[in-house]
């Protein structure tokens, strides 16, 4: 059956991803099931998307109740889940006003139209740059790519969008250097995923946020894989002391069903008025009703909490682990989103560590990514550490 579904997804489908040879049918908890009854320990979790890990009883039976109520009816209505949703998320954080999208690419999209017309409706219509850092990412939309530092991203999409340019992650001097009164906006991750698992510098996030105050230009943090628990607290920025005038979530906040969401403060929200910005799907009764329970799960389980002590245990064992093997170059990350950098390239371990019953990925292609739900047990962990040992001799 597996070569059977991996030949017609082969043949229909586009091939804009190398899909690794299982066919994953099942899952529970950290663990999922390919067609061939094969169970692995899962450490990617959708890209760190399932936080509560796989079929989480309380958010299947939510999704089940929503979807015999109502499921779509657009944002020419109100509705009480996506109130609700809303109403949470701006009681967590330092913003006013949510916008609701579909995916992370569409967060950062609406923050990107969000920075530039807070702006112009202030007639400063030389004010539309953005700074973003090498090794970002922010999306794969003509706007997002345009704002991600990695030229493999950008690669055959010429000319990308206009009013973009990149500086290195923790260089501040190199910020202060292009900075000007064409800035409207120094757009970041806390902690860089797709880069590397690159965290900032002491004292870092601090000075961007004191460039942009004495500049007049936006923070944004796109805190979509940073987000919702996963580092030890609901967002990333609280560990730093820092609070931005936009923030972008997605991935994890519903456990597995797609939503996005782009926050700010009263002040920069209104210059999104009527008309000035849409979506069609963006926070759906079903979608919102799976990210309030998402929510709630993850305060009565003080999974952030979990996520740092768990997190800490975890790190502690790569520390060792690099120890022991030379061709570890680093341990990088921040609770459960972790990384070790290889001396050689990486990418010829993440199948070998398939093969022993291990889902990880791999970034930049010499780091080991580990994002696993937030409910990881330590004796997985221990586990994966045990088969990344012998692997590595």
């Amino acid at each position: 059956m597996s070569d059977t579904i991996m030949h017609t997804a082969d043949k229909v489908m586009a091939a804009t991803y190398k899909r690794f040879p299982i066919v994953l049918e099942r899952g529970e908890g950290c663990l999922v099931w390919d067609t061939d009854g094969r169970r692995y320990v899962d450490f990617v979790a959708g890209i760190a998307v399932c936080s509560l890990g796989h079929a989480h009883p309380r958010i299947a039976e939510t999704v089940a109740n929503q979807a015999g109520k109502l499921v779509h009816v657009s944002n020419l209505y109100y509705t009480i889940p996506q109130t609700e949703l809303a109403q949470m998320l701006v009681e967590k954080c330092f913003a006013d006003r949510v916008f609701f999208c579909n995916s992370g690419a569409e967060a950062n999209e609406a923050a990107i139209k969000l920075a530039r017309k807070y702006f112009k409706d202030q007639g400063k219509t030389e004010r539309f740059h953005i700074i973003s850092m090498e090794k970002s990412f922010h999306g794969r939309t003509m706007a997002t790519l345009s704002a991600t530092g990695q030229d493999k991203i950008r690669k055959g999409f010429d000319p990308v969008l206009g009013g973009f340019s990149f500086v290195p992650f923790n260089d501040i001097d190199a910020l202060k250097a292009v900075v000007d009164e064409q800035t409207c906006a120094v757009m970041l991750e806390p902690i860089q995923g797709e880069g590397g698992i690159r965290c900032p510098d002491s004292g870092y996030l601090q000075q961007v946020r004191q460039i942009c105050d004495k500049n007049g230009a936006l923070m944004i943090l796109d805190e979509i894989q940073t987000g919702m628990g996963r580092t030890g607290k609901l967002f990333a920025h609280e560990h730093y002391g820092v609070t931005p005038d936009i923030m972008t979530l997605a991935k994890a906040m519903a456990n597995g069903l797609p939503i996005g969401a782009m926050l700010a403060t009263e002040k920069v929200a209104a210059a999104f008025g009527f008309g000035a910005h849409a979506t069609t799907f963006g926070g759906t009764p079903l979608v919102s009703s799976a990210a309030i329970e998402t929510l709630k799960i993850m305060d009565e389980e003080k999974l952030p909490g979990r996520a740092e002590e768990v997190g800490a245990y975890f790190t502690d064992a790569l520390v060792r682990l690099k120890q022991k093997h030379t061709c570890i170059a680093q341990v990088r990350g921040k609770g459960l989103l972790l990384g070790i950098q290889l001396n050689e390239p990486a990418d010829g371990l993440v199948p070998v560590l398939m093969e022993k019953g291990f889902l990880v990925n791999c970034v930049q292609g010499d780091t080991l990514r580990f994002t696993p739900p937030l409910i990881i047990d330590k004796k997985e962990i221990d586990e994966l550490v045990h088969c990344l040992d012998e692997v590595l001799k």
